[in-house]
């Protein structure tokens, strides 16, 4: 690490995209030493700011100030596939010296390479051991691994480098549940500047305090996600409280300015009765008049002041208070009675080597977890189900109406609307029983008429999870792959709601166990070396 201060300071920042949507303005943030949870919404900006502070992206208007060395592990990590591992991490120029060294070879330019750094190999594969990369080598090529192994190459890289500032946007997307642990280990050990973007609470619970980017400011919370969550429960119970009282305001000055315009009208009729009546003179009557005009004028203007400021002071509760919507379904036609059987296996052979030796049934409206490192198959086994893949040999047959929702969310027709795709599910029904019932999965109004590819990541999946789950027929079989990947938390939220409401059966593939566990899954099958073996919870979450 480095000997001097590390800090991340953003002043005055601004940032917009070509197409002129703003993200930033006048964004002010500072980051020291220690792990901060970058949370928000999808959308608000966490990879934005992160892309900033890493030199990826030039702010329109405002500055990015680092002091020390800059690590950044992107959302999306891809590797060249003929890199060998060595030259992943960036060694292989001192290693080779060394080498050359080792053979004899005295010249200057080896001991120029190598500086300080005698120990490189042995760092190297220490760092490999702890993220659970030992067993790769520096020799192999990283076409041999596999997406999450790339993953946790790049943060070995990213560490071996000891930057005084590390950035992480969500490093445990595609990671099993063994890599994850392997990655828990290394945040906790981490003793510089770190901020993480993440939606997986087990990472965020390990961070030392919580700044939440929220209507393109940044809030401070200490502590970790879980006592963020209280620190904003409690927040949002002042926040109704203010509203209420705000609305009881508005009520009451409505009530006045109603009350003040009956008693003007009252004596303006009077004060015409007096005028045609003619019972006092005429320029004492005018000046009567006049008063009254004056007074009223100020009675309306003070009431309609007082009016105002109780919208404003309405309107500023009312932005306090969350968006807390969730997705609330009732498909009754998706119930399965206990016992029906819904899906059978039989001697399956899959594409890529895995296999169900014998039968495997799925009755009634069970919740199977899916679970096993990255590789075995599970993907595979989920297409198979749904027909995608033809097995090898062997017989996947689902015995009721089925819906597979794929990671990649690629049920939807980017040229379509919300309304339009959903409707592509359920050709029978009604524009209005659609609009209806995608207003239950917050597509309300004009929301139903985006077109896809114009959707945030959150919105993609709830669009997709509503054109699966109101088709016709209704699925009693709902299968769903990594359904929390790139979710914010919110999005998690509805999801799990959304799950409450589904009376079928669920197969879920998830590196995600507390997501898992609030789905309230009854079964665990552990898809490790090419078999599929019934496994418990206490299995999947002890230690590694």
């Amino acid at each position: 690490m480095s000997a001097f201060p590390t800090s991340v300071t953003c002043t005055a920042l601004s940032f917009a995209w070509p197409d002129g949507t703003t993200v930033f303005d006048d964004l002010q943030a500072a980051f020291g030493p220690g792990r901060t949870g970058l949370v928000g919404a999808n959308g608000t900006g966490k990879s934005t700011l992160l892309r900033l502070v890493a030199g990826d992206l030039t702010p329109a208007d405002g500055t990015v100030r680092v002091t020390g060395e800059v690590g950044y592990l992107p959302q999306n990590v891809t590797l060249d596939t003929t890199l060998r591992v060595d030259e992943a991490l960036g060694i292989a120029s001192v290693r080779a010296a060394l080498h050359a060294i080792e053979a004899g070879d005295v010249a200057e330019e080896h001991f120029t390479a190598v500086g300080d750094d005698w120990d490189v190999e042995e760092r190297a594969e220490a760092m490999l051991g702890e993220l659970g990369l030992g067993h790769i080598g520096l020799d192999r090529t990283a076409g041999e691994l596999s997406g999450g192994e790339s993953v946790l190459l790049r943060l070995a890289a990213l560490l071996l480098r000891r930057p005084g500032v590390l950035l992480l946007d969500e490093p445990t997307n595609n990671l099993d549940l063994y890599a994850r642990r392997r990655l828990y280990a290394a945040v906790e050990a981490w003793s510089g500047v770190m901020v993480v973007v993440s939606h997986d609470r087990e990472l965020l619970d390990l961070v030392d305090q919580i700044a939440e980017l929220h209507s393109g400011e940044v809030s401070w919370y200490g502590g970790n996600f879980s006592a963020y969550e209280e620190a904003l429960a409690v927040e949002q119970e002042a926040a109704e409280r203010m509203m209420r009282v705000a609305e009881s305001d508005l009520r009451r000055q409505k009530r006045e300015l109603a009350d003040a315009q009956v008693k003007l009208a009252r004596r303006k009729r009077y004060g015409q009765k007096m005028y045609e009546q003619k019972r006092e003179p005429k320029i004492v009557m005018g000046a009567r008049k006049r008063a009254a005009q004056e007074s009223a004028g100020k009675h309306r203007i003070m009431h309609e002041e007082r009016l105002a400021e109780a919208r404003e002071r309405l309107d500023e509760a009312a932005t306090a208070v969350r968006d807390d919507d969730e997705i609330r379904v009732d498909l009754p036609h998706t119930a399965v009675p206990p016992g029906r059987t819904v899906l059978g296996l039989a001697d399956l052979e899959l594409r890529y080597g895995a296999r169900v030796e014998g039968t495997f049934e799925l009755r009634g409206p069970e919740r199977v977890a899916l679970v096993g490192r990255n590789g075995a198959g599970k993907t595979t086994l989920l297409r198979t189900i749904a027909g995608e893949l033809a097995p090898v040999s062997g017989e996947a047959r689902a015995q009721v109406p089925m819906r597979f929702l794929p990671q990649r969310l690629d049920v939807l027709d980017d040229r379509l609307t919300v309304a339009e795709n959903v409707a592509r599910f359920a050709p029978g029904a009604t524009n209005n029983r659609i609009r209806a019932r995608l207003a239950r999965f917050l597509f309300r109004g004009a929301r139903a008429d985006q077109r896809a590819d114009t959707l945030s990541g959150g919105e993609r999946f709830r669009a997709a999870l509503a054109a699966l789950m109101l088709a016709e027929p209704a699925p009693q079989l709902l299968l769903l792959d990594e359904p929390t990947n790139n979710l914010d938390m919110a999005s998690v939220r509805q999801l799990t709601a959304a799950l409450e409401s589904y009376e079928g059966a669920l197969v879920v593939a998830s590196h995600d166990v507390p997501f898992l566990e609030s789905v309230g899954i009854t079964r665990w099958l552990l898809l490790e070396g090419g078999e599929l073996t019934e496994t418990t919870a206490e299995a999947v979450v002890g230690p590694a």
